[in-house]
């Protein structure tokens, strides 16, 4: 026998399935997307990520005599971290912009390395699909080529692409010690 609290159970049982079933599974790999200063989209795989953060200008300490592609370093809950200009590292041609209250800053992690990369601007996350990523790399700058894996064009933008980045060849590049 049915109670009225068994009937409002299966009402809202039936209206969440509902409502599940609208709902898309996602298809492909999560990627945190964001620009660089001269708008160029680059993503990045989620699971290379180890967290996502607004910096303060003025905590990131500058260290002298470092490679100029290094802003400096930042305490992340009791770990000193490098911090690097993205844009420059990959020969972005336009600065990034320090004089602001905070600078994104994606820190990268494999294995035993960590590296906060700072960009212009966060764009979200997104599921990318794996078979739309395109291959063709001919345009890339001989400075970007090497860490770029592929070029995703924006479904919703079709003036747009992001540029998928390979996180383990950049903590593991050689440019860092120039």
């Amino acid at each position: 026998m049915s109670t009225p609290d068994d009937s409002s159970l299966q009402q809202n049982l039936t209206s969440l399935e509902t409502q599940l079933q609208g709902l898309e599974s996602p298809e492909g790999e999560l990627h945190l997307k964001f620009q660089l200063p001269s708008g160029t989209g680059f993503v990045l795989p989620a699971f290379g990520i180890r967290e996502v953060m607004q910096q303060s200008p003025d905590r990131i300490t500058p260290i002298p005599n470092v490679s100029p592609l290094l802003l400096g370093t930042i305490n992340l809950r009791g770990q000193v971290i490098w911090v690097a200009d993205l844009g420059q590292f990959l020969g972005d041609s336009a600065p990034l912009r320090t004089d602001r209250a905070e600078i994104p800053v994606i820190a990268i992690e494999d294995q035993d390395m960590l590296l906060g990369l700072a960009v212009e601007e966060m764009q979200g996350m997104q599921w990318l699909s794996v078979e739309t990523l395109q291959i063709q790399l001919s345009d890339l700058s001989d400075v970007m080529a090497p860490f770029v894996q592929g070029i995703w064009a924006d479904g919703d933008d079709a003036s747009k692409s992001w540029h998928l980045l390979d996180h383990v060849a950049i903590l593991r590049s050689a440019r860092w010690a120039t």
